[in-house]
This record gives structure tokens, C-alpha cells and sequence, in this order.
């Protein structure tokens, strides 16, 4: 059942936090921040990125909900963050796999009908695949530095991510320690299935331009993982004037991190010309 989160020091009334039991087995930690208004009552459904979690966030999701004056879900996928680990290894359709069913478990679990996705990274891929398959419930979709194909900066930068993993006394898998219940398992599984040659072929710029929903794409112009040809092969798939694009300077793969004042405006200015569609 949800309850009050007394954890989050100065948060407003309506934090609320809880599990959901869903019918493939999994335990997804999920947590609301209640900030709608009235006239805006789709509410908007974050998913993080590949190493990511509820907490991981940090307070970007707070600042989204009093910036938009709507309701923000954020949830940590299975084997992220306090959610029940993931059973045994990723397939390259690990991704289609979120999108296609637990998401959809998720948010009926939860009673959404209809909202709006944010998605970074791994998350920005999932919202595209998700938006394609159910057009219906999906109203829109921002999506920060999203991956639609591998590119060899990407495979770098994650051998790289792997090799600081795998150092003595590694910094960054404390970190993760702190934040994911099955950190050793999920960075595997994260890493071996990027790091793998067969998933070099994955490419979902087929199924993202099935996507008929208004959709925003925000990259970082430093971006580490990616370049801009990620976002710019997606507006091109698009209808024109479907996508709109915004490109950060000083700003590398986490732009809710990196510039998240230009973000909320990014994502509040969007919506002033689209909000029709989000009510």
C-alpha cells in the first residue's frame, strides 16, 4: 500500500512511496510526488537510465512536478534500485522487454491510463519502444540523450565505465552499492550485454519512428555515450515537426544532472506548445 514518506526531508504532502507485486514475478520500488494542478491531470512517468534508480535521480523529479505543476511517478526497473533482481542474463531485447511488459504491468498496477514519459538514456530508448506500441496511453514523450543505435563512443565509453568498476577499491562500485540492492549483478548484466558483439546490431530507429505522439529529445552537446546523430536520425524518422530537438553546451550524458535548469524550461516550453495534447 502507498504511504507518506517520512524519509525525504523537506518534501511537501503527497510524497508517497510503495511496491508493486506484478504478474511476471517482479517487485518494482515506485514512488509519487503529487504535485498536480488542476487542468493537469496526466502525469508524468520517469524511467532512468541503465545504471539508474528512484534515488539516482536525486531531486530532479521534485523540480519536474513544481515546474510542470503535475504529478511525477518514478519507479526503479527490475534489478535496479530496492526492486527484486532480474533472473538470470539480458538478452539484446532487454529493452523491448521493459517497454513491452513490465512497464504496461506497472502502470496498470497503478491505475494509468494515460501520461506522459521521461526517459534517460536506456530509459529514452524504453519510453520510444513503449510510445510506438501503445499510442493510445503514450501523450508524449521527452527523452534525454536516448539511444537509438550503438556507436563505437558509446561501446568505449561503457569499457571504460567497466574497467573503473573492476579497479581495487573502485569508487564507482560503492557507489552503486549504495543506491541498488543487486549492484554486482545488475553492472554485469548492464555492461556484458553493451559489451557483447551480437548487440552491436541493435537498432530500434524502425520501431521509434512508429512513435505518433509530439516527442522532445534533449542531448548534451559533450555527451560521452552518444552523438548527435542519435536524436537527429530521430526527428528524422519522424513527421515533420513531431520531434523537437534541444542541444545543450557544457553538457554531457546526464543533462538532468549537467543543466537541469535548461532541461525544465527545455521541457516546460515544449509543453506550452503542446499541452493540448497532455490534458
Amino acid at each position: 500500500m502507498p504511504h507518506t514518506n517520512p524519509s525525504l526531508p523537506g518534501s511537501p504532502p503527497g510524497i508517497e512511496q510503495g511496491i508493486a507485486s506484478l504478474p511476471s514475478g517482479s517487485q518494482l520500488e515506485w514512488c509519487w510526488i503529487r504535485h498536480a494542478t488542476p487542468g493537469h491531470a496526466v502525469p508524468v512517468v520517469m524511467l532512468h537510465e541503465g545504471l539508474g534508480c528512484i534515488s539516482l535521480w536525486r531531486d530532479f523529479p521534485k523540480k519536474l512536478a513544481l515546474t510542470l505543476g503535475r504529478d511525477v511517478l518514478v519507479y526503479s526497473r527490475r534489478g535496479y534500485g530496492r526492486s527484486s533482481a532480474w533472473p538470470g542474463p539480458w538478452s539484446s531485447a532487454f529493452m523491448h522487454a521493459e517497454a513491452y511488459s513490465e512497464l504496461p504491468e506497472l502502470l496498470k498496477a497503478l491505475g494509468l491510463e494515460s501520461y506522459l514519459l521521461f526517459g534517460h538514456s536506456d530509459g529514452g530508448s524504453i519510453a520510444l519502444l513503449h510510445a510506438a506500441r501503445f499510442p493510445a496511453s503514450t501523450l508524449g514523450v521527452v527523452c534525454l540523450a536516448p539511444h537509438l543505435f550503438v556507436e563505437p563512443i558509446c561501446v568505449q565509453a561503457i569499457g571504460q565505465t567497466h574497467s573503473q568498476y573492476q579497479a581495487p577499491a573502485s569508487a564507482l562500485a560503492s557507489g552503486l552499492a549504495k543506491h541498488h540492492d543487486h549492484a554486482q549483478a545488475l553492472f554485469a548484466a548492464w555492461s556484458g550485454i553493451w559489451l557483447a558483439p551480437q548487440f552491436s546490431l541493435w537498432n530500434i530507429e524502425a520501431q521509434a519512428g512508429a512513435v505518433r505522439c509530439p516527442v522532445l529529445a534533449i542531448q548534451g552537446r559533450e555527451d560521452q555515450y552518444g552523438t548527435l546523430a542519435q536524436i537527429e536520425r530521430l526527428q528524422a524518422a519522424l513527421p515533420e515537426g513531431q520531434c523537437q530537438l534541444k542541444v545543450l553546451d557544457q553538457c554531457r550524458h546526464s543533462p538532468q544532472l549537467d543543466q537541469p535548469e535548461a532541461v525544465l524550461a527545455a521541457v516546460d516550453q515544449w509543453l506550452g506548445s503542446t499541452g493540448h495534447l497532455l490534458k
